[in-house]
């Protein structure tokens, strides 16, 4: 269980996976971190340095107990590295945070990730596309998860298509989980909670909304997912400053084309140009470019030209042809069949479509 000193060591200026790691080496364990005179600390790790002074880290451990009573107060689930249900992925980004705030019951490690990010601008073409392939996506891997940032445009785009074809999607937001930008996303946001999705942050309560932030989460969304698709985007943005760093982790980058002159599929069609993503129309595309197998096409049923009644049923049959619509009572009268039986024959072959219910209490051939 995450605790106040593990919240405090992933506050640390500068923490990453790397450095924490050669810390946690020579400490052994974030608590001694907080713990030890500033004087020790030097001695075991041989240098002098801001994050090891005592005030500094006093301060951070404070602001840490603090953040641990907002946690505990608001069911706040904590990812740290060092846990298993830390997002994988992410510990091989070199300058990936070591500890995500959480809130939504989600599997981070889930097989299939995929991001989806795009212009703030987005035209009606954008939304639709992003529609069209999340929902073939979700048909064929119904199991996909689709991260973005809950932002205006594409972002909030992919989180609503997600909703809409009942897969799970994660935000990744660039302030703390004690509220929601822009405001008008809150409805979306509690959407996606409601519906298996999960919004993720770095930043704590305490943290002000900051431009930086935006683009620094960026990064998260580029390492969380096994690759990152660019629908809508001008040459430079967040879109592209995503694509860029998902690139520097090895992931595979998606785009969409677009028109030559369209200002906001300048950027996609540059990183296809460039050989810096694929090009992608349909989730079949993604499927090949990321390996993933595909499903078996669903065999459709032959009917049978000619049912098989039962015994009973063809009795029935039989009877409805030879008078047309008839009353429930009428049937059981004339075959002689209890009316619970004989209702819960009808029941089955309505369902077989056999036949069909009318007002009335009344059955005719289907």
């Amino acid at each position: 269980m995450t605790s106040e000193y593990e919240i405090a060591f992933a506050l640390v200026r500068g923490m990453s996976v790397d450095l924490a790691r050669k810390i946690l080496d020579v400490v052994e364990s974030e608590q001694n971190f907080f713990v030890l005179k500033q004087s020790e600390l030097e001695g075991i790790i041989g240098a002098k340095n801001r994050i090891l002074e005592s005030a500094y880290r006093n301060e951070i451990l404070e602001k840490a107990r603090r953040e641990m009573e907002f946690v505990n107060a608001n069911s706040i689930d904590l990812y740290y590295f060092r846990d298993a249900a830390f997002p994988q992925r992410m510990l091989d980004a070199i300058d990936a945070p070591i500890l995500l705030f959480g809130k939504g019951p989600v599997n981070l490690n889930a097989a299939r990730l995929v991001s989806v990010v795009g212009t703030r601008h987005a035209t009606q073409y954008g939304k639709a596309i992003t529609d069209k392939i999340i929902g073939e996506l979700a048909e064929m891997y119904p199991d996909v998860m689709i991260v973005s940032g809950l932002a205006y445009g594409i972002d909030v785009a992919a989180h609503r298509a997600s909703l809409a074809h009942s897969v799970s999607t994660i935000a990744i937001l660039g302030h703390g989980l004690n509220t929601i930008y822009p405001a008008t996303h809150r409805s979306v946001a509690v959407d996606m909670l409601r519906h298996n999705g999960a919004l993720l942050s770095e930043y704590t309560s305490q943290d002000a909304i900051h431009r930086g932030n935006f683009l620094a989460r960026n990064r998260i969304v580029a390492a969380i997912s096994d690759c990152t698709l660019v629908v809508e985007s001008a040459v430079k943005g967040g879109a592209m400053v995503t694509a860029s760093i998902a690139n520097s982790y090895n992931r595979d980058v998606l785009a969409v084309p677009g028109r030559a002159n369209d200002p906001f599929s300048m950027g996609c069609n540059a990183l296809i140009r460039d050989n810096k993503a694929s090009l992608v129309t349909c989730a079949d595309d993604i499927a090949n470019v990321m390996r993933w197998p595909k499903p078996k096409p669903k065999v459709p049923v032959e009917q049978s030209l000619f049912p098989e009644y039962t015994d009973e049923e063809k009795l029935i049959i039989d009877f409805l042809t030879q008078h047309g619509e008839c009353h429930v009572n009428d049937i059981a009268c004339h075959l002689n069949v209890p009316i619970h039986t004989l209702l819960s024959q009808l029941v089955d072959m309505e369902f077989n479509g056999y036949v069909r219910a009318v007002p009335g209490s009344r059955y005719t051939l289907a």
